[in-house]
């Protein structure tokens, strides 16, 4: 069983997400809204894998991927966007993101980008 963070200031895109995760396994051990709080609960929890939204009030996602590699330079963390923010997904890549989910989420797609994140562990 992973150890999951879900971060997304869209509480509906946190449980859609949560339901698919909890239902292939794993185990969700905290969920944030915002990149600040992204930061803090990554070093509190120290989970296996991160679902992470790119954009989000107070501290975008990509700002919060940069610090939580930082901290871990390991971390296995999956960025979210909605279509049409390809340039974002390049960038979230290039900051240490290990995949990245478009929204809307198909359940086949997160459980390939689950699965092929925490192979590569």
């Amino acid at each position: 069983m992973r150890k999951i963070m879900i971060i997304d200031d869209a509480a509906f895109m946190r449980a859609l997400l949560k339901d698919y995760l909890i239902s292939l396994g794993h185990e969700i051990v905290v969920e944030g809204c915002n990149g600040q709080e992204a930061i803090q609960l990554y070093k509190r929890y120290k989970p296996d894998l991160v679902t992470m939204d790119i954009t989000m009030p107070e501290m975008d996602g990509i700002s919060a991927l940069k610090e939580i590699m930082k901290f871990d330079p390991r971390a296995n963390v999956i960025m979210c966007s909605a279509m049409g923010q390809q340039q974002l997904v390049l960038e979230s890549i290039r900051a240490g993101a290990k995949d990245f989910l478009v929204k809307p989420f198909s359940k086949d797609r997160i459980v390939e980008a689950v699965d092929r994140v925490m192979v590569s562990r």
